[in-house]
């Protein structure tokens, strides 16, 4: 199903036949993937939902190729992530930030700390401009009096906040989330769902999440794409009101 923005813009992410196998200890195959074409606008929020063992992880991590896929090719701004060399790669994912359900935050290190983190990798920031960063990235997520707090004297919202503020460091176009909200309650999930539209909203950050959690589509997303045993199966607009329930 083709799928353009209002404006007809070229997508920012488009997969192009991507698939993935997994080769299973046993000497047998699963395809996590199959062939799967889709395309997301610059500025949506896109979920990618399914039951368990859909695909819908696997096909998130194609997007940053954290998973390479077997066939197809990954386009971000027009360029195939596939072809490139690994430092090329390594400079087109600072355009692609992540975050994971279970946070993977340091714990040995402070929020301010694991906020800076990625700045600190990438060496483009001097003492001011990296503190400057993180206090805007950490007032965005609400946590600005949490600076010197460690994970371990947060609540799970809190954390997943700070993991949040960490991908945004960089200045992504993209943010990926994998499964953000299944480890919390419903009113903890509210918060973190507020504070993702509200970085939609503020600054344009594209949003791909995958989840099982309707709520949680309902909530968000603008578009959703539907997989089933690893294939694409139906597409809608979340406004669309001929879209399944």
């Amino acid at each position: 199903m083709h799928s353009s923005s209002p404006t007809d813009a070229p997508p920012l992410i488009r997969l192009v036949e991507v698939s993935k196998t997994f080769v299973l200890p046993d000497g047998g195959t699963f395809n996590a993937v199959r062939p799967v074409s889709l395309d997301i606008a610059q500025g949506q929020i896109f979920g990618l939902i399914g039951r368990s063992g859909a695909g819908k992880s696997t096909l998130l991590r194609l997007i940053n190729l954290l998973e390479r896929p077997d066939d197809g090719k990954v386009l971000l701004n027009g360029e195939d992530l596939t072809r490139l060399s690994k430092k090329q790669l390594r400079i087109a994912r600072q355009n692609l930030g992540m975050i994971f359900q279970q946070f993977n935050l340091l714990q040995n290190a402070t929020v301010y700390e694991n906020v800076a983190f990625p700045l600190t990798l990438h060496g483009r920031f001097n003492k001011k401009a990296l503190q400057e960063r993180v206090h805007e990235c950490l007032a965005l997520v609400g946590l600005s009096d949490k600076l010197q707090h460690y994970p371990a004297q947060l609540s799970g919202g809190q954390k997943q906040r700070v993991a949040i503020a960490r991908a945004l460091a960089p200045r992504p176009q993209v943010l990926l989330c994998d499964e953000p909200t299944s480890a919390l309650d419903a009113d903890t999930t509210r918060t973190v769902l507020d504070t993702l539209r509200d970085i939609n909203q503020k600054l344009g950050v594209t949003i791909v999440i995958v989840t099982h959690e309707l709520p949680v589509v309902q909530a968000l997303c603008t578009r959703v794409a539907v997989l089933e045993s690893g294939e694409l199966v139906e597409q809608f607009d979340t406004d669309d009101h001929s879209a399944p329930r």
